[in-house]
């Protein structure tokens, strides 16, 4: 069976908390369908440097909240023009499958006349333009997938908020985030305002998956409002880790994302490793940096020391022998 639940809130830390709530302690015998919206927030990468992400004059001057979440991928921005949606399940197989739960938005979006397309990772575009990013978390079986979509949100915000790199910019071919990005609005058959939308892809949802709701509790609340204070409204989380290194490299990999290298290195030994970026992966990284400090960096010792590791848990679609040289490059 899956549950359908929307978000009672439109502050973003809550909505991030309520996710990883559902995710960790509701029954995981039923998968869960949700919608929610944040007002006026950027939402970055587990693995992102905030402060590398984020035009944080333009956020602050315009009092835009900030959190992470608990997947990779890069920022993006959401306000009450943007829904939100995320599929928690069980994992069937070894692979990140994004298709398969961006199809049913698909679905939704051709029933009102709009023709959209799947492409890339993670994007879902209509005219080669992105109106919806995603991203996915996994653990111990259970997967979180979750991506936005842009209905009716201000461009000029998307175009101001966020830092954007010149690597990405160039493999986008494009010259800015506006010439890359669109609202679903101007595309839909008959016009409706983002409320009347959210009802409409709610219903679809509701009929195509034959959700059954699941309204919160007491209890609930008590324990999303719990991880809320103590995690996703936290300088801590949202800021905190900004690695300052001596030596940073910086490689974008297909079907990963873009990885930073944050190295320390005296006397030929790593004696500090971080690793930052819009990429996706199964495992944290840092269980990785702790295994290679104190090695030293040369091909023969990181080859001995990463031999039992399956370097695509840390990085998607990235092999031992490219690891190596984005290290030692």
């Amino acid at each position: 069976m899956m549950y359908y639940i929307e978000s009672p809130s439109s502050d973003p830390y809550f909505n991030l908390a309520l996710e990883q709530y559902v995710f960790d302690c509701l029954d995981r015998s039923h998968s869960y369908f949700m919608l929610w919206q944040n007002d006026n927030a950027v939402i970055v990468g587990k693995h992102q440097n905030t402060i590398a992400e984020i035009n944080e004059t333009f956020v602050r001057d315009h009092g835009i909240k900030v959190v992470r979440r608990l997947s990779g991928g890069g920022a993006v921005y959401h306000d009450m023009g943007n829904i939100n949606f995320t599929f928690i399940v069980d994992r069937d197989d070894g692979l990140f499958d994004f298709s398969k739960f961006c199809l049913p938005l698909v679905r939704a979006l051709e029933s009102v006349g709009v023709a959209a397309e799947i492409n890339g990772r993670n994007d879902i575009t209509i005219d080669r333009k992105k109106f919806s990013g995603n991203s996915q978390y996994s653990k111990e079986g259970r997967t979180m997938h979750h991506g936005t979509v842009m209905y009716d949100s201000d461009l000029n915000t998307v175009e101001n908020v966020l830092k954007v790199s010149n690597d990405k910019i160039e493999s986008k071919g494009c010259k800015s985030v506006i010439s890359r990005v669109t609202n679903v609005r101007p595309y839909v058959r008959t016009d409706m305002n983002t409320k009347q939308f959210f009802g409409t892809l709610r219903d679809f949802m509701m009929k195509e998956n034959k959700l059954v709701p699941y309204h919160l509790t007491e209890q609930d609340y008590l324990a999303v409002h719990q991880l809320k204070n103590t995690r996703y409204s936290t300088w801590e989380w949202n800021y905190g880790f900004s690695p300052k290194y001596a030596v940073e490299k910086k490689r974008r990999v297909e079907g990963c994302g873009c990885i930073e290298v944050h190295m320390n290195v005296e006397k030929g030994i790593i004696t500090g490793i971080a690793f930052t970026g819009d990429y996706f992966s199964d495992a944290d990284s840092s269980s990785l940096a702790r295994l290679l400090t104190g090695c030293r960096l040369c091909m023969p010792d990181l080859s001995e020391k990463l031999k039992s590791v399956c370097i695509g848990d840390y990085f998607h679609n990235l092999t031992i022998n490219k690891f190596i040289k984005l290290l030692l490059e």
